[in-house]
């Protein structure tokens, strides 16, 4: 049974860009491998560009879709194996996936790191519950390690505007007032190591991301030596993994300027804090790929949920 959990289940990416390359944003296909399917998407977390993009790639493929604010409107979750479940836990996710299961076809599943504990944010106990009980395939729409629905967009967005055979893509950290996940990052490494890019990491010492998820890199700690020639600047937040979920710097130097920018291309995945993760006139900008990043999520969507048909 195929799963779309990573970036690492796309089996070509190559082959993915191109076919999305074909879709125009918003025209659907020419058939509807989804007709007489039903998809349930489960947000365990808040949503608005997953939530929409995913629904409108799914009616466009034909599939029925239900949706559950599942952390709002559903019992809280057990997730381990031979508890006595005499705490908060009312259902047991056993229970839970396998009767969403008998409802859909596919499930797509958002469920957020908690930043308390690394150790329990890695084993991303509600995905894997799902993938385990539920007897269907199962969509990341973004968990506590990854987040590759976005990271497919990213892809298709440089594919689609790049001018160079191999452009120097920078990802750069930037200042927030919380502690925000490593899914992001996370996934754009990974699928950028399989991009024609020359790619180079930016941030300040402490903020070193996962080796075991993205590999071992050398970071560049002076942001102004690493922007120097980028074509591609992908602007994120996140909190520590070495002191994990911990706010170490919120230094505004690492703001994102349109004098810093040059003549690069600016991305980020939204939702972001003007003039404090990036300024205005960058954002405002013609440089600023934001809207088209968010355009090609339905394109991700109708890519991955029909890789996922294939097999039913």
């Amino acid at each position: 049974m195929k799963h779309f959990l990573s970036t690492d289940d796309i089996d070509s990416l190559p082959e993915w860009l191109k076919k999305g390359r074909t879709l125009a944003p918003g025209s659907g296909t020419p058939e509807q491998p989804g007709l007489g399917k039903t998809l349930c998407l489960l947000f365990f977390n808040n949503s608005l560009r997953t939530r929409l993009s995913t629904q409108k790639a799914a009616r466009l493929l034909g599939l029925e879709v239900l949706v559950m604010n599942f952390g709002a409107e559903g019992w809280n979750l057990e997730l381990e194996d031979g508890t006595i479940m005499d705490g908060g836990a009312a259902e047991h996710i056993a229970e839970a996936a396998a009767v969403v299961g008998q409802y859909a076809d596919l499930i797509g599943v958002r469920a957020f790191a908690g930043l308390s504990d690394r150790t329990l944010d890695s084993a991303e106990g509600i995905l894997h519950g799902f993938v385990k009980y539920a007897g269907v395939p199962i969509l990341n729409m973004e968990s506590a390690t990854g987040h590759p629905l976005q990271a497919l967009a990213d892809a298709l967005t440089i594919a689609e505007t790049t001018k160079k055979t191999t452009p120097k893509v920078v990802l750069s950290w930037a200042p927030h007032p919380r502690a925000l996940p490593q899914a992001v990052p996370n996934s754009f490494v990974r699928i950028m190591q399989r991009m024609p890019v020359d790619l180079v990491i930016t941030h300040p010492k402490g903020y070193g991301l996962d080796a075991n998820l993205v590999g071992a890199y050398e970071p560049v700690y002076d942001q102004k030596k690493a922007l120097d020639g980028a074509d591609y600047v992908y602007v994120k937040n996140w909190s520590s993994v070495q002191e994990y979920g911990r706010v170490l710097n919120r230094d505004p130097g690492w703001m994102m300027t349109a004098e810093k920018l040059g003549e690069a291309q600016f991305m980020h995945c939204l939702p972001v804090r003007r003039n404090m993760v990036v300024e205005d006139a960058v954002l405002d900008g013609p440089q600023s790929l934001v809207l088209k990043q968010a355009a090609n999520r339905t394109l991700s969507a109708q890519l991955a949920l029909t890789h996922l048909l294939d097999v039913q």
